[in-house]
């Protein structure tokens, strides 16, 4: 048994296709397919059942692609250690981000830590809330930035920063006249809120924000998107108005900038957060990340009660 094999087996039981795991694993389908067959031939069971499309695993095919999980996770460990030792920051680094975030923050980072760190290859994937806890769980992701907190036992958390939210008013809804909005403004506007579709954490916000579990409706249509662009469009042809997170609103220009609103103190905002396993121990490269935001995020937003001096320690 090998890890290499190992590693097979991991791929074809995420992929359920022989063929696009070998594709994964950069390596051809008959060398994957055989090394996984002679793993099985060793414990003398199958591993997958082929009979099936897609490809299934077997019962016991279960409890080994587990453990499976926790073996190459750990074995990748040992390098971390290494490289930690020696405060070497590089290697692959993958890191999910929620839809909500991606468009706006990676931006304003990306290149920065590039530059800073050109050892370190960041594989990003955006991805839901719900994703990054499973993905963060199973070692297939080293960390992630999400709203938070998200309450998992498993997961460290490291607040970055607070996000206002801003209003998005057309200039045919009666609140466009107001200059600043106030949370009662939302709550008296329910029915006239457009949000993004279930699922997204931000709208799971606005709902907390105005204390409903959902939002009634006095317009003859319902909408499953996941865009701001999208709510912002329905909202200029005047279907009602929407709330939008602060980085978002920074491009805007022209018309579209004198539809924002802002709120009074305290204003509504979001944590977001690097969020990364317990169990990680890429440490070095998390604070690089977390730094290099830090660097670039406080010039668009102010810290409000964050302590940003060496986080990683926190208990």
């Amino acid at each position: 048994m090998t890890i290499t094999q190992l590693h097979y087996v991991l791929a074809v039981a995420e992929h359920r296709n022989f063929t696009l795991a070998a594709e994964k694993c950069f390596v051809t389908q008959p060398t994957l397919s055989m090394q996984i067959q002679k793993l099985e031939e060793e414990l003398e069971i199958q591993i997958f059942d082929r009979s099936k499309k897609p490809i299934q695993l077997t019962d016991v095919g279960q409890k080994i692609v587990q453990q499976a999980k926790n073996i190459v996770n750990e074995s990748g460990r040992i390098k971390d250690i290494v490289d930690q030792q020696k405060g070497y920051i590089g290697g692959d680094f993958k890191i999910g981000i929620i839809p909500t975030i991606m468009p706006t923050l990676l931006p304003m980072f990306m290149a920065n830590f590039i530059h800073k760190y050109p050892k370190v290859n960041l594989i990003i994937e955006e991805r839901t809330t719900e994703e990054i806890i499973r993905m963060l769980k199973n070692g297939q992701l080293d960390a992630a930035i999400a709203a938070t907190p998200l309450n998992e036992e498993t997961i460290k958390e490291i607040v970055m920063y607070y996000e206002p939210f801003v209003a998005y008013v057309p200039e045919n809804n009666p609140a466009y006249q107001k200059k600043e909005f106030e949370v009662e403004d939302l709550e008296m506007n329910l029915s006239n809120i457009l949000l993004l579709q279930d699922g997204h954490c931000f709208r799971n916000n606005v709902l907390n924000i105005c204390k409903a579990t959902s939002l009634p409706s006095e317009n003859h249509f319902q909408i499953e998107s996941g865009s701001f662009e999208t709510m912002v469009k329905l909202a200029d042809e005047g279907l009602g108005m929407t709330l939008l997170p602060y980085l978002h609103t920074l491009d805007m220009e022209g018309k579209s900038k004198a539809k924002l609103r802002h709120f009074k103190e305290p204003k509504p905002s979001r944590e977001v957060s690097l969020i990364y396993s317990k169990k990680e121990l890429k440490l070095h490269i998390i604070e690089a990340l977390r730094s290099t935001i830090a660097g670039v995020i406080k010039g668009a937003i102010a810290f409000q009660n964050v302590e940003i001096s060496s986080p990683l320690q926190r208990k």
